[in-house]
């Protein structure tokens, strides 16, 4: 007992001495959710709920940090870091600028526990923007550009017994770059905001067997009543099988098996449908055999759905969901947080968004230039939220013509610009390419660097035939994929009409309030137009509200309202 005593004494004095280390930055607003953040315990939620492994450890927490100059290694350190939180925000306790001239150096020490003996050990970044290279014990084990999507190494060879140093550094020029940024800007105003640099999703390590399942991806086919699941496997040998299994309830409703590298193809009699008014997701188990043997397995799910057009009587092009038209209407979701900026202080704040928005009475989410991590996504599917995703911007200096069929000009990027749009647009799609509420996707918002359209919507229709492509959200507009999106501020408007495609309006509203006490600035506040009471937002959003229900009669299938909560100066929300 008084061993107990002891030890329980020690955590806690552990954790209190960890929280008087860490401490919140700035004196900006914060939400409700920054008093429940634990240092030694950050977003401990498992990270990747499409495939799950029980041995994994969560990396977050307080790590050393240090800016230096591009090119200058740290010969100490600044400081410790809330990882992972991104260096500017207030929840990583630094708040400070990074700059396309300086790097961010992180630091931590790490241990294997003894059970992982003869596994290899992975070690995954949820996200982290810009440029990443990471080491081991003074190892390199890789690098990664792209600030929006997950990557990993295989770091068992660069491993040593007891203590392991891992070290990452990060470069991110924001808008001095060429790479995808979606809002952040290096002097934020009106509806541009705080760049997010370094790690901002969690990181964390795994155990996998020395063959193992590296990603599974699932297509529903509604019309053919199957799935079609991609499993690939690292180190396969022949003759090695992939069995997946689908369950309702516990209960077993199909399985099947492929050899490795074949796609799996699960048929179901009479499949139940995945929707916003019935959000039905299958549990599904992966496993990869050899000789009978189970040598890996991964839980994941899927959802049976199919997202398409049909003409209406009047022989208007429509949106559809399972084969029956759906008015999909929703707000643009930038996806930012006063406190964590790119990250939400804790899973319970990240669902919020999405359950708040459900029970606002929206059936859709436009995310708007940003992409989650995979736990957003989950919740979407899991309370029965659309989602059309946005490709973030960058690299942008268009002329843009909103209203205008064949307007503007593209970007004259270069090719290394080129490249590395095409290569983020496939790692986001890869992201979010098994999540049944991803239902759009839009590769370009109001000529924000649009270039190459055609080739771009093209590439992105043929990657994934089982989505809508959106073009160009509010121009300029080119005669490809499946959608004319018109923007129009403040009130509903359709200015042009597309008979061969879907016509939405992409986006609309953006009625500002300053709110006293819940501010970003004092003053600089931004709206699209601005009131001094709740009460005369309420009457001009149903205003808009009765004049857009005159517009879906003429055509509209879809609509963003501007937008779920303010942000930063913008206080339309």
């Amino acid at each position: 007992m008084k061993k107990t005593l002891i030890l329980t004494a020690a955590a806690l004095l552990t954790t209190l001495g960890s929280m008087a280390q860490w401490q919140p930055a700035g004196d900006r607003i914060r939400t409700a959710w920054s008093e429940e953040i634990d240092p030694q315990n950050v977003l401990p939620e498992y990270p990747r709920p499409q495939m799950v492994r029980s041995e994994w450890k969560n990396l977050n927490g307080l790590w050393n940090y240090a800016i230096r100059p591009l090119g200058e290694q740290p010969a100490a350190f600044d400081g410790e870091i809330l990882v992972p939180f991104a260096v500017e925000s207030s929840l990583s306790g630094v708040g400070e600028r990074l700059g396309s001239k300086n790097e961010l150096w992180y630091e931590r020490t790490f241990e294997i526990s003894p059970k992982w003996n003869g596994k290899r050990i992975l070690l995954h970044f949820g996200a982290v923007d810009w440029k990443a290279d990471v080491w081991v014990n003074g190892i390199s084990v890789g690098s990664h550009t792209g600030g929006y999507t997950p990557f990993s190494f295989d770091i068992t060879a660069a491993l040593a017994k007891g203590e392991n140093t891992l070290r990452v550094r990060v470069w991110d020029p924001t808008d001095e770059g060429y790479q995808p940024r979606g809002k952040q800007v290096n002097n934020p105003n009106g509806i541009w905001y705080t760049p997010v640099s370094g790690i901002w999703q969690t990181v964390w390590l795994e155990a996998v067997p020395q063959q193992y399942i590296r990603e599974v991806r699932t297509t529903p086919d509604l019309d053919r009543k199957t799935f079609r699941v991609e499993v690939p496997v690292c180190n396969a040998q022949p003759g090695d099988l992939v069995e997946v299994t689908l369950y309702d309830g516990g209960a077993e409703v199909a399985s099947a098996r492929a050899l490795n590298g074949a796609t799996v193809e699960l048929t179901l009699a009479d499949p139940k449908c995945w929707s916003p008014d019935s959000p039905f997701l299958y549990d599904m188990k992966v496993a990869l055999l050899r000789n009978g043997r189970r040598i890996d397995a991964v839980e994941s799910y899927a959802a049976m759905r199919k997202f398409s057009t049909l003409r209406d009587k009047n022989g208007i092009v429509r949106l559809a969901l399972n084969n029956k038209p759906l008015f999909q209407f929703g707000p643009l979701d930038q996806g930012w947080w006063p406190d964590g900026l790119y990250t939400a202080p804790t899973d319970e704040a990240l669902a919020f968004d999405v359950i708040k928005t459900k029970e606002l009475g929206y059936n859709m989410i436009r995310k708007h230039v940003k992409v989650e991590p995979a736990r957003w996504y989950y919740h979407c599917d899991r309370e029965g939220i659309l989602v059309w995703q946005d490709m973030p911007s960058g690299d942008m200096g268009n002329k843009w013509e909103m209203h205008t069929y064949n307007g503007g000009t593209d970007k004259n990027r270069t090719q290394e610009s080129k490249d590395n749009f095409s290569k983020e647009w496939k790692e986001i799609m890869d992201l979010c390419m098994s999540s049944p509420s991803v239902v759009v996707w839009v590769p370009f918002n109001e000529a924000w660097g649009q270039f190459d359209t055609e080739r771009i919507v093209n590439w992105t229709m043929e990657y994934d035939p089982s989505r809508l492509v959106n073009p160009a959200s509010g121009g300029n507009h080119r005669p490809c994929g499946h959608m004319l999106d018109l923007h129009n501020y403040p009130g509903p408007a359709m200015k042009l009409f597309d008979p061969q495609r879907v016509n939405v309006l992409g986006e609309y509203g953006g009625i500002g309030l300053p709110m006293e006490g819940h501010l970003w600035w004092n003053k600089r506040n931004w709206g699209y137009v601005q009131f001094k009471t709740p009460e005369e937002v309420t009457a001009e959003y149903e205003k808009y509200a009765k004049s857009l229900i005159k517009y879906v009669r003429l055509g509209f299938s879809g609509a963003v309202y501007t937008q779920t909560t303010d942000v930063e100066g913008e206080v339309n929300g």
